[in-house]
C-alpha cells in the first residue's frame, strides 16, 4: 500500500527542516517604504535645524549677557554681539578683587549676596522638601475620615496668587518679629501646596503593598514613611528640590518687602541695589547677572534627567 506524502506548506516545509538538520533560509528583511526613507531623507534634516534655530533664538539673550559681561562700557549697547575688546576684570570688579576704571573699589558686598541667598534656598528647599513628603503620606498612604475633601480645599489655595497673601504674611511677621531677619524669608515659603500635590501624586504610584508589608513586621507609619516611601520617592523629591530651588534663588518681591539691612540682600535684592547705584556700567551689572544665573543653569544641567523622570512617574496616576 502507497502513501502519498501531502504537500507542505512554508512553515511544515521549515520544521521538517530542522529535523532533518538543514538551517531554514530566513527571509530577506523588508527595506523602508518610500514614507520611511522620504522622511530620513528630507523630513528628519529639516526637523533637526527647525530646532538648531529654535534653541538657537531661545539661548540668544543669554548669549548676548555673557557678552556683554566682558565688553568695556563704550561698547555695552553696540548692537555686535562678540566684543571688540575683552574684558575679563568686570568680574573681578564686582567681586571687589580690583577697583573699577577710576579707581575705586565698589561699595558692594558680592559674596555675602550669594551666601544669604544660597542658605536661604537650601533652608527654604529643606523645610518644604520636608513638610510636603509629610502632608503627601498623610494623603497619599494613610485613611482617614474626610481625607479627600481637606486635600482637594489645601489644593484650592494655589489658585490664591502669591501677591495678595503678601500683605497677610507681613503682618505675621511683624507680631512675630520676623522682619528684617532670615526667619522672615524661609518661614512662609517653607510650605506649600504645590509640592504636597507633586509628592502625592508620585506616592500614589508606589504599591500599596510595601507599606502595608512594613505594618505588618510592626513599623510605625514614620518608619514606613522614613524607610520605604520616601526612598521609593527619590524622583519626585528631586523634582520639586529643583523647582524650589529655583524659585527661592530668584525670588524679588518678598525679600524687597522684608530686607532693609544690606548685609541680609539676597542676590535680586543686591542686583537692585547695583543698579541703582551703578546704573551707568552695565557691564558689571551685567557679570553679576551672570555669576548669579550660571550656578542654576549648572544645577538644571547635572539634574535634567532626574527632573524629567520625576515629572513623568508623577504624573501616571491620578
Amino acid at each position: 500500500m502507497s502513501t502519498t506524502r501531502p504537500p507542505t506548506v512554508p512553515a511544515a516545509e521549515g520544521i521538517e527542516k530542522v529535523l532533518e538538520g538543514e538551517t531554514p533560509q530566513a527571509p530577506p528583511p523588508m527595506g523602508p517604504g518610500p514614507r520611511t526613507r522620504f522622511f530620513r531623507a528630507v523630513m528628519r534634516p529639516a526637523f533637526f535645524f527647525l530646532l538648531t534655530c529654535a534653541a538657537f533664538f531661545t539661548a540668544l539673550p543669554f548669549l548676548w549677557m555673557i557678552m556683554g559681561s566682558l565688553k568695556p562700557n563704550i561698547e555695552v549697547e553696540e548692537p555686535h554681539i562678540l566684543p571688540r575688546e575683552w574684558q575679563w576684570e568686570n568680574y573681578a570688579i564686582v567681586l571687589r578683587l580690583q577697583p573699577d576704571k577710576d579707581g575705586v573699589y565698589l561699595d558692594i558686598d558680592f559674596a555675602k549676596w550669594y551666601f544669604n541667598s544660597m542658605f536661604v534656598s537650601v533652608a527654604i528647599t529643606y523645610l518644604q522638601l520636608l513638610t510636603s513628603a509629610m502632608a503627601a503620606y498623610a494623603f497619599s498612604r494613610i485613611i482617614w475620615p474626610g481625607r479627600d475633601k481637606v486635600f482637594f480645599l489645601y489644593l484650592a489655595t494655589m489658585m490664591i496668587p502669591p501677591i495678595v497673601l503678601m500683605i497677610p504674611n507681613f503682618q505675621i511677621m511683624v507680631l512675630l518679629g520676623f522682619v528684617d531677619s532670615y526667619q522672615g524669608l524661609i518661614l512662609p515659603a517653607a510650605f506649600g501646596a504645590f509640592g504636597t500635590f507633586l509628592l502625592r501624586q508620585f506616592m500614589l504610584t508606589i504599591p500599596p503593598s510595601l507599606d502595608e508589608a512594613a505594618r505588618i513586621d510592626g513599623a510605625s507609619h514614620w518608619q514606613a514613611f522614613w524607610e520605604v516611601i520616601l526612598p521609593l520617592a527619590r524622583p519626585g523629591i528631586v523634582t520639586l528640590a529643583i523647582f524650589t530651588m529655583l524659585a527661592s534663588f530668584q525670588s524679588f518681591f518678598w525679600p524687597l518687602v522684608m530686607l532693609k539691612s544690606e548685609h541680609l540682600f539676597t542676590l535680586p535684592i543686591g542686583l537692585l541695589n547695583l543698579d541703582s547705584t551703578y546704573g551707568r556700567q552695565t557691564e558689571l551689572i551685567l557679570a553679576a547677572t551672570v555669576m548669579s544665573v550660571l550656578p542654576l543653569v549648572v544645577l538644571f544641567v547635572i539634574l535634567q534627567k532626574q527632573l524629567i523622570r520625576g515629572i513623568q512617574l508623577g504624573a501616571v496616576k491620578g
